[in-house]
């Protein structure tokens, strides 16, 4: 039998899959889930443990589970359909998680970036159109401490701060992308990512530091990716008193979009990989980096960090 791969982060939601799904253990297919079956709950809940990010389908079930895909999508858009936002929200997110990671295997892939485009507009679409969007979203556990699912909190984080900040929803959408891209540089590197920044040696903090500079590097080598998504890569690590890295701007030398997913970045980094609660983190933030970052910024993430 012919297998094809499929991403862990697309099986999300209740609607019952009409394929069968398998997992790769040494050279062998082993049969996970019967179709007639669904990965909502515990099941998805150990795949994300386990950091499994690639499961398989026979090629022949391949257009059934395109099929399952779209449907699954067009559910989770549709505010009538009758699931909850949870289901909602967790098939959205593993959308975008699995298009983030797309662009990052495949930078440069003209379609997939365009389709990354398309969908994460359709995405700030869905955080600004659904009250309890947002919520919902950062609510979903980054179990695997996983760069791809960091990049959609960072981006949905973003879009709401800059929705605080009255920012114009068109631009808004391209930040969006800007954040949901911004650790590019980080899909070439060797790099144990999941580990707190506090806990590496001086060899992984140099692979650390160069992550925004490679990541524009490998964008702006690609001409299909909009120039405010290659700064938001080359500047997200930035801080207004200069002491941020690449390259040690200033305040007035970072795009106001940059700011936003700095922000944003910054905070997520402190949750998802430093292990800190987020109510700790927003008051750590505002005590300790107000020099570094916006003060409003930081108060907006407070604001809505404390709604969720």
């Amino acid at each position: 039998m012919e297998y094809v791969s499929i991403r862990v982060s697309t099986l999300r939601g209740d609607q019952k899959i009409n394929f069968n799904v398998f997992v790769k253990i040494n050279d062998k297919h082993i049969l996970y889930l019967r179709q007639g079956d669904s990965f909502e709950g515990v099941r998805l809940k150990r795949l994300k443990e386990k950091k499994l990010k690639k499961m398989y389908i026979s090629a022949e079930d391949e257009p059934g589970y395109l099929d399952y895909m779209k449907k699954n999508i067009e559910m989770a858009y549709d505010n009538k359909s009758g699931k909850s936002i949870e289901t909602r929200g967790e098939i959205i997110q593993g959308q975008q998680q699995s298009n983030v990671d797309q662009v990052f295997e495949n930078p440069e892939n003209v379609q997939v970036y365009n389709d990354t485009k398309q969908s994460a507009n359709q995405y700030v679409d869905f955080l600004m159109r659904e009250s309890k969007a947002v919520a919902t979203v950062l609510n979903i556990e980054n179990i695997d401490k996983s760069k791809s699912h960091h990049g959609v909190s960072v981006a949905t984080l973003s879009v709401a701060l800059a929705e605080k900040l009255k920012v114009d929803p068109k631009i808004v959408q391209m930040m969006a992308l800007g954040a949901l891209l911004h650790d590019l540089g980080h899909s070439t590197a060797n790099l144990d990512t999941s580990k707190p920044v506090t806990q590496m040696n001086a060899d992984e903090l140099k692979l650390f530091r160069e992550h925004p500079k490679l990541g524009a590097q490998i964008a702006q080598d690609k001409k299909h990716f909009d120039q405010l998504v290659v700064r938001i890569i080359n500047e997200h690590e930035e801080l207004l008193d200069g002491t941020g890295f690449p390259a040690a701007l200033k305040e007035n030398q970072i795009d106001p979009m940059s700011q936003i997913v700095a922000s944003c970045n910054a905070f997520d980094r402190l949750v998802t990989f430093e292990n800190i609660p987020r109510a700790e983190v927003a008051k750590k933030m505002i005590i300790e980096r107000v020099g570094q970052y916006p003060l409003n910024h930081l108060q907006g993430i407070a604001e809505i960090i404390k709604n969720l």
